[in-house]
């Protein structure tokens, strides 16, 4: 595996690839879904490229950039056992060099949910990411469902903007006992971690009830929201029901949609979804 750390090597690594790309965005301390990713582009394509990249500019003043977790070394550990021929580790200075100033937003989209709790973060994901675009020119690029409002963002900037590239969602891997997998998941205490399991339980028990033919959206959303309230470690953000297309509440759910929740465990923000009805309903 070969590893760049500038725009200038992984655009020379580039030229020197005649086949087809797939990329893996990441912003590093990588577990299991990450690798889901990369074993999905492995499949699809002749060459893998990950990134991994802690993207300041998607972290609000409330974030957690200082405190994020890092650890290059295991990263490229696990990229080289997961068969990825290329690592791309930039620092800030070389993805936002002197005199940037160029910023994409995607409006409508990204002012729902995520876009509203934490201000901005769409608009440095999107920008970073059309780098990304434009410098590893992937024919596919990989994110997990787990960001089921991230995933959307970037097919709508992919369209809008023409790029000749599709977006692969791959499923969300969770751990046995249901939780999402998460880089943000080391900072869970064993407590915190059991009070986690609310926002999955919560989500399953609300699609058994799709399932069996619930279509009411207050119905389902209350489903997830007493799921929730029964751990006092848990303080909801959001619980939404949302079409699945452009992230707009739902009354009904009679079209492809995402139910989605963010909530604080102990200090740890959480998020987590699962799609109902569609084509895609693993998870």
């Amino acid at each position: 595996m070969e590893v760049v750390e500038t725009v200038a090597d992984l655009r020379a690594w580039r030229r020197t690839i005649e086949g087809t790309v797939g990329l893996v965005p990441t912003m590093g301390y990588l577990h299991d879904g990450h690798l889901a990713l990369v074993r999905r582009a492995a499949a699809e394509n002749d060459q893998v490229a990950v990134s991994v990249f802690v993207n300041p500019a998607q972290f609000g003043p409330e974030d957690d950039l200082a405190r994020y977790p890092r650890d290059p070394e295991r990263d490229l550990t696990l990229l080289r056992d997961g068969g990825a021929e290329l690592a791309f580790l930039p620092s800030v200075a070389e993805m936002y060099p002197s005199g940037f100033s160029s910023w994409i937003e995607v409006e409508g989209l990204t002012e729902r949910l995520e876009g509203a709790a934490r201000p901005g973060h769409f608009r440095g994901m999107a920008t970073v990411v059309a780098r990304l675009f434009g410098l590893a020119k992937p024919a596919r690029a990989y994110f997990g469902q787990k960001d089921a409002q991230q995933v959307a963002v970037v097919r709508r900037m992919v369209a809008d903007l023409c790029l000749p590239l599709d977006i692969v969602a791959v499923p969300t891997v969770r751990d046995d006992d249901g939780l999402a997998l998460s880089s943000r998941n080391v900072y869970l205490s064993e407590g915190d971690r059991h009070s986690a399991l609310a926002l999955s339980r919560g989500l399953f028990r609300a699609r058994a009830l799709h399932c069996a033919g619930e279509r009411d959206a207050g119905r389902l959303r209350h489903a997830v929201e007493e799921m929730l309230a029964a751990d006092p470690n848990v303080v909801p953000e959001y619980v939404s029901l949302a079409d699945a297309a452009d992230f707009v509440e739902l009354t009904v759910v009679d079209r492809p949609a995402v139910l989605l929740v963010a909530a604080r465990v102990g200090a740890t923000r959480l998020i987590d979804n699962v799609p109902l009805g569609g084509e895609s309903t693993s998870d």
